[in-house]
């Protein structure tokens, strides 16, 4: 080879070589301008990275957490179901299975794996072999965290197919690094588990551990880690639920990478490989877990909650995002005890309310008929109805067909869920047949709500009828009648004659109501029998002697706060109220007087456990404490007077207690009431059909000590039987001043003689 062409060979390898270091020099000065050029934004160019202050307090959609009094998670509120844990809850083998899986190198690197970077340009872009993918968990939790690949946190460059990945792949190495100099590795690893995403509204693994095993994080077995850490490459495609076959060869994919690795033995894989996946597997939603109704209800007062409330930098609380938590006042296992206790017996009241319908329809007129065309007119309050009005306009014909054709649907039985062909107006047909209940109870010296049973099943059934819903209360009204004649001087000895009684309005016939059963007995009683029996005409006659608007300004003062009409009849209870209204109303006999407001949440936490709100109960003086005191005695009534209403009570609940009830039923059996009082507790059951049309066919059965009484019975002796709650029996608490009324009747009666210096008129009842 001759001089020159050694010497041509000798240069050109020179500057080959030159040029390559032009170029690498170039290059890398490029890549490093290309990424000081993303991390600032140049221009807009990029789009913008988080600051140091949130990647120092990143800022992860969490749900609110509704607790019961004793600790127990009674709900969630959330857009992502999530809710974060500490690197402390997680399981071992669980962090073990996400390294050996998702970053091997996760101990050595500082948010970048060069190595895996090489293996993954060498095979995926050389060799064009899938090699996996080449990010870290670091960077994995930068994506989670900041949402980088989203339509928010793009540029104007983000648009060219090509360079937009290597911008947000760039954006991930710079919030890596970021984040390895913020966080030790086990905070990343806790972030990462904590913001990912797993499928069936899982957020976070501890709802994904819940969701899908019913465990904490820090409980799960290694096949079960397994399971979880497949999800992270594609949750819905290996979901055990959705795909199981795919879930379980993922399984054994982390199983193997996991023995691979060293973290598991051969002998163990091979155990493990074999084993099934087995879940216990329930997505958290409204309708599941304790106190749905009342979840539902402060879920409305939270969000109104929100507006009023601002945080401390002018910002507005996000109920469904700031991982706030909510403490309420109920006590989870009295919530179980009234919750079972509906359930028990609205079940056995149904079968009873099917076969005293006997075929016939139970939507009757006052004159007992069966209402004509009754769920054809019910169906056009439905949604059902207004949206095919929307769609089919005065197009009568195509809307009724539509309502009556069949389709496949669940609906609730109380033998469990059936899955049926039925049509919209069958299935209305079929509801409007099923009773409905609401309960509370309620501590009535803290105004503290222990138990909220707002129907018999909210997945089906959302109305609410403790607070939402009102009806009216029959006799369970009596006792504001008897309060208010309490405080204008009568004595509960004080007697009346039971013979018709009449009241007259100017311009209306004279109201004269009747007994429950029709008839009079023309017998003297002390008005604490009257009330215990419930009669009628007594009642009647003291609504005489007081005045409506004494009434009504008792009634409202004691606690009801629903509209109420100053007319006689007022005394049966011919207005509509609620149960919520009417414990908190009962609950100032027992309070001495003192009426306090229900309430059913006790403090709101922010995520950090910073109380931002403590609620205190309200209360005001609404009589004294005697004339309170003297009410609990008349209540008493019921249990202790021939023929009080609270006569069936079980002998073991009343056996060395003091107990108040009042019974409520209304003129055709359409509702029935019970209210309930010990010295502890206040509670209030109403029973009956979903429309006012609807009742037993005799009032007898639909009677409020037939229909509702047993709930509140069922409720209290599961609450005397735990001795955890500290509930015991016992007698109200007289007051500490001699009473100033003779409650003994036979003395009364005596005294009064002493004074009678006029006979008994017995066309006016009255002396």
């Amino acid at each position: 080879m001759s001089k020159k062409s050694t010497t041509q060979k000798s240069n050109w390898a020179k500057n080959t070589i030159k040029f390559l270091w032009i170029a690498f020099i170039a290059g890398f000065l490029g890549f490093v301008l290309f990424v000081w050029m993303v991390s600032v934004n140049f221009l807009g160019l990029f789009g913008a990275l988080p600051d140091f202050k949130a990647l120092e307090n990143p800022d992860s959609e969490l749900a609110s957490e509704l607790y019961s009094s004793d600790g127990l998670l009674l709900g969630t509120y959330f857009r992502e179901n999530r809710t974060p844990v500490t690197y402390e809850e997680l399981a071992p083998n669980l962090v073990d299975a996400l390294i050996a899986t998702e970053d091997i190198r996760f101990e050595e690197h500082s948010g970048i794996d060069f190595k895996a970077m090489a293996r993954v340009f060498v095979k995926s872009i050389i060799l064009r072999q899938d090699a996996g993918g080449g990010s870290t968990l670091s960077q994995q939790t930068a994506k989670n965290l900041f949402k980088t690949r989203t339509a928010e946190s793009q540029g104007a460059l983000s648009s060219i197919p090509g360079l937009r990945m290597l911008i947000i792949k760039t954006k991930e190495w710079i919030v890596a690094t970021q984040l390895e100099k913020a966080y030790t590795k086990n905070e990343i690893l806790t972030l990462y588990l904590n913001t990912s995403e797993f499928g069936s509204n899982a957020y976070g693994i501890k709802t994904a551990a819940k969701t899908f095993f019913n465990k904490e994080p820090d409980e799960l077995a290694v096949q079960e880690s397994a399971v979880l850490v497949g999800l992270f490459k594609a949750p819905t495609y290996y979901s055990p639920v959705y795909n199981p076959e795919n879930s379980l060869r993922r399984r054994n994919t982390v199983l193997g990478q996991m023995r691979n690795n060293g973290y598991i033995s051969e002998e163990e894989f091979d155990s493990l490989y074999q084993l099934p996946i087995e879940l216990d597997y329930k997505v958290a939603n409204q309708n599941q877990g304790m106190a749905t109704y009342l979840r539902e209800i402060i879920k409305a007062d939270l969000l109104q909650w929100t507006k009023e409330n601002l945080k401390s930098d002018g910002s507005s609380y996000d109920l469904f995002g700031d991982g706030l938590k909510i403490y309420t006042t109920v006590d989870s296992r009295m919530q179980r005890y009234a919750e079972e206790a509906v359930t028990e017996h609205m079940a056995e009241l149904q079968e009873k309310f099917y076969a005293e319908m006997r075929g016939r329809e139970p939507w009757v007129d006052n004159d007992n008929r069966v209402i004509p065309d009754f769920i054809e007119t019910a169906v056009k309050r439905t949604e059902a109805y207004r949206l095919l009005r929307n769609r089919y306009g005065n197009d009568t014909d195509s809307i009724e067909a539509k309502l009556n054709e069949p389709k496949r649907m669940k609906i609730f039985s109380w033998e469990g869920e059936i899955d049926t062909v039925m049509s919209s107006m069958d299935s209305l047909r079929y509801y409007k047949k099923l009773l409905q209940a609401g309960f509370m109870s309620m501590d009535p010296t803290t105004g503290h709500i222990k138990a909220w049973v707002g129907g018999i099943d909210h997945k089906y059934f959302k109305f609410d009828h403790v607070k939402r819903g009102k009806r009216q209360p029959g006799s369970t009204f009596k006792p504001f009648v008897y309060a208010a004649a309490i405080e204008n001087g009568y004595s509960p000895c004080y007697t009346v004659v039971d013979q018709p009684v009449e009241v007259y309005i100017p311009g209306q016939p004279a109201w004269s109501p009747a007994n429950a059963d029709g008839k009079f007995t023309y017998e003297k009683m002390t008005i604490r029998r009257a009330m215990a029996q419930s009669v009628n005409s007594i009642t009647a006659y003291m609504m005489k002697k007081l005045s409506p608007k004494i009434v009504v300004e008792t009634a409202k003062r004691l606690g009801v706060m629903s509209d109420l009409e100053e007319v006689p009849s007022l005394a049966l209870g011919v207005n509509d109220v609620s149960v919520f209204e009417m414990v908190g109303a009962f609950g100032t006999f027992v309070n001495k007087g003192e009426y306090t407001t229900p309430f059913y949440i006790d403090r709101i936490e922010d995520k950090n456990g910073n109380v931002i709100q403590q609620f205190t109960p309200r209360k005001r003086p609404a009589m004294s404490e005697e004339h309170a005191y003297l009410m609990t005695y008349m209540l008493r009534g019921g249990f202790e007077e021939t023929g009080g209403t609270s006569q069936g009570v079980p002998y073991d609940l009343r056996e060395g207690n003091e107990l108040g009830g009042k019974t409520g039923t209304t003129q055709n059996a359409s509702d029935g009431w019970y209210m309930g009082i010990s010295k502890d507790l206040v509670s209030g059951t109403w029973v009956g059909g979903d429309d006012r049309a609807i009742h037993f066919r005799s009032w007898i059965a639909g009677q409020g000590g037939r229909t509702a009484r047993p709930i509140w019975v069922k409720y209290m002796t599961k609450v005397y039987a735990d001795e955890s709650l500290g509930y015991t029996k016992g007698p109200f608490p007289r007051p500490e001043r001699p009473l100033s009324i003779e409650i003994d009747c036979d003395v009364y009666e005596q005294e009064s003689q002493r004074f009678a210096d006029f006979d008994y008129d017995a066309d006016k009842n009255d002396y």
